[in-house]
């Protein structure tokens, strides 16, 4: 990802802190925000220090019935003593390449997974595990 050194966190985001890339052929949502329940930016009333920023960028793909595997990453940018965070260029960077590589690892364990699952042939798939066939109904006359 290449990082727009004209936006103060490395990427155009919007009012309320979304922003949609695509990178490695994924669409990829990324969210800065800060952990206060309050609307205006202050320091907390109690310790007297800005919340915390917390970036996070993830993506789901979808397979065939109803497969899906999710790419995320989450970090969070403390403040340091009283003073805001101040915007970090290179961290929706790095959440963003964390993302791709949760990805990369999940798609190999759910591939480790397949190729180590065997379904049963007891069972024909009812959910109650007795391996019964359920009688199948028949015309009367």
């Amino acid at each position: 990802m290449d990082i727009d050194t004209t936006q103060p966190w490395g990427l155009a985001i919007d009012f309320a802190g979304r922003a949609t890339i695509t990178e490695a052929g994924h669409t990829i949502y990324v969210n800065v925000s800060d952990s206060s329940y309050n609307s205006i930016i202050a320091p907390d009333s109690v310790s007297g220090t800005y919340a915390p920023v917390t970036v996070a960028a993830q993506f789901t793909e979808t397979g065939t019935n109803g497969a899906a595997i999710r790419g995320s990453a989450r970090t969070t940018i403390m403040p340091i003593g009283t003073a805001m965070v101040v915007p970090d260029q290179t961290a929706i960077q790095s959440v963003v390449a964390a993302a791709l590589a949760n990805f990369v690892d999940n798609t190999a364990s759910y591939t480790a997974l397949a190729a180590t699952w065997t379904p049963s042939t007891d069972d024909p798939g009812d959910g109650d595990g007795d391996g019964d066939v359920e009688p199948t109904a028949t015309a009367t006359p």
